[in-house]
């Protein structure tokens, strides 16, 4: 196994986010690496494309303290400390590259659904951040959990 020093952990914060932390934790644990975990969220207007005439500024802001929330309690399970806790507003596989590059990241985790046909076809996070990475990336395989 490579010796990685510093681990990039991108999370979706869903339920399945705790498979792709303990495998990114694992990694960490064999190779002494600093662990950093990340949460995009993109803008309401992306989703939105400027057809909502209201101002979203409000609703942004409480998804994004909602998501730092959930980030730092998976953070403390850990012990990262809060400068290695980064949730950015922007398109997840750019984001994940900058913060990859900018924090001299040399493993990037993140989690695939293991979807198919046309959902495979229009591309996912997963296969964003695999093209055009500058360093290792793992996909880690979740399964959902179906009661």
């Amino acid at each position: 196994m490579a010796s990685y020093k510093h681990i990039l952990v991108g999370l979706d914060l869903s339920k399945e986010s705790s498979q792709v932390l303990q495998k990114a934790a694992d990694i960490s644990g064999a190779c002494g690496a600093d662990l950093s975990l990340a949460h995009v969220i993109e803008p309401l207007t992306f989703a939105y494309g400027g057809d909502i005439p209201m101002d979203l500024s409000e609703v942004q802001e409480q998804l994004q303290n909602q998501a730092k929330d959930q980030l730092r309690k998976s953070a403390d399970r850990l012990g990262i400390p809060a400068e290695r806790q980064h949730v950015v507003l922007g398109q997840p596989a750019t984001e994940i590259h900058r913060l990859a590059e900018e924090q001299e990241v040399d493993l990037i985790v993140i989690g695939s659904h293991g979807r198919h046909g046309l959902a495979l076809l229009l591309g996912s996070t997963a296969n964003g951040v695999l093209h055009g990475a500058s360093c290792d990336v793992l996909a880690v395989r979740v399964h959902v959990n179906e009661q």
